[in-house]
């Protein structure tokens, strides 16, 4: 059924790709040859294109960042609360770009798409990507599309890395880092929760060593169970409570003493796990969880964030939330007491929350406060 947009939103958006016929080697040793990277963009890019903007996904993430594909679709770009006009990110501001990164399963070039060098879907053959590698890919879409100097690099979790990655390797190429929900690297924690996930995928039996599509099959079991476990990391303990408590399914109240669902969670965590596998492919949900776990932007300086940071020439905004304890504020801090550290420009917002680290998605007043007058400031940098 069609429907009415929003008059906040950005409306009726349709993908676009690029293809690159200029090899990339990536930091795991080997090269794409070629490939393709699709994106979104929203606004318009002024006469000085210095109104640009770069929004990085997450994990689960894609280019579909705002509006809708169809008056007929219901399901709005994933961050629709904070891209479009009056939005933090600003369309009537900014020209805003959002890519499917490599080895993405939503039109960029990754796992499922076709190997040259073989004629099947690359699968497994696949290479590992970095986020390092990511922003190389990006700075080249941003080549492709006359865009010198992003006016802003925009991300939250694996998003925000992306962004912390950019200010690291491109210093001159960015006048504003946004870094929200994030940290500096993953802890050994962080790592094996993606690892327990890994697991869930590689053993399912129809993973067939990531060659699954070659049998006309996925392995849904292991990337559902995968999904279940990342889902629980993304909500608080409050959060948690408060949506489903210790709720039965049943009308009676009375559990039914079996391993079905009893308990309003395990249904949610099921639903999420059933949908999930419905859009998104399991050698790309392996392939984003090493990028965040190899992410370490200070090791080719001995280790030292400070002097990774150094080199860095844009002004950051840096902001954790309360209750989220995938990437808990300290995570952020180091991020903020690194910079501060060789006096560079940042600010760091603290936003009391209680929906966890998904919080980073969602119009929370005081976050979006923060972010709406920051923006307004990188806005007004470029006469916007």
């Amino acid at each position: 059924m069609q429907k009415t947009l929003p008059a906040d939103s950005v409306g009726l958006v349709t993908p676009q790709t690029l293809h690159f016929d200029q090899p990339l080697e990536l930091d795991c040793g080997r090269q794409l040859s070629n490939y393709d990277l699709v994106y979104e963009t929203y606004g318009e890019l002024n006469a000085e294109r210095s109104n640009a903007v770069l929004i990085c996904h997450a994990l689960s993430g894609d280019h579909h960042a705002a509006g809708y594909h169809s008056p007929e679709d219901r399901k709005p770009g994933w961050w629709e609360t904070a891209v479009g006009p009056g939005k933090p990110i600003d369309t009537n501001r900014f020209f805003v770009v959002c890519s499917n990164n490599l080895g993405g399963c939503n039109g960029s070039t990754g796992p499922a798409s076709i190997n040259p060098a073989t004629g099947r879907p690359y699968g497994a053959d696949f290479p590992i990507v970095t986020v390092h590698d990511w922003v190389r890919s990006q700075a080249r879409l941003a080549d492709a599309l006359g865009i010198e100097r992003w006016a802003a690099v925009v991300g939250g979790s694996l998003g925000g890395m992306q962004a912390l990655q950019w200010a690291v390797d491109y210093p001159d190429r960015l006048a504003h880092a946004v870094v929200i929900a994030a940290a500096p690297k993953l802890s050994a924690q962080n790592i094996a929760f993606n690892e327990v996930a890994r697991q869930a995928i590689l053993s399912d039996r129809d993973f067939h060593d990531g060659r699954y599509l070659e049998h006309g099959t996925a392995p849904h079991r292991g990337l559902a169970l995968a999904r279940m476990l990342g889902h629980i990391t993304y909500l608080s303990d409050d959060a948690m409570r408060a949506k489903f408590g210790r709720d039965l399914r049943q009308t009676n109240g009375k559990p039914t003493f079996s391993f079905d669902v009893d308990f309003e969670v395990e249904s949610y965590l099921r639903y999420q796990g059933r949908r999930f596998v419905e859009h998104f492919d399991a050698n790309t949900y392996l392939l984003m969880t090493k990028a965040l776990d190899y992410f370490d932007p200070a090791a080719p300086y001995s280790h030292d964030l400070s002097a990774a940071l150094a080199r860095t020439e844009a002004s950051f905004l840096v902001v954790s939330f309360t209750s989220d304890w995938r990437f808990s504020p300290a995570r952020s801090r180091e991020i903020v007491r690194a910079l501060l550290d060789v006096d560079k420009n940042v600010t760091y917002s603290e936003v009391e929350a209680s929906q966890g680290h998904d919080a980073f998605l969602m119009n929370i007043p005081a976050y979006f406060d923060v972010f709406s007058a920051y923006m307004g400031r990188v806005a007004r940098g470029v006469g916007a």
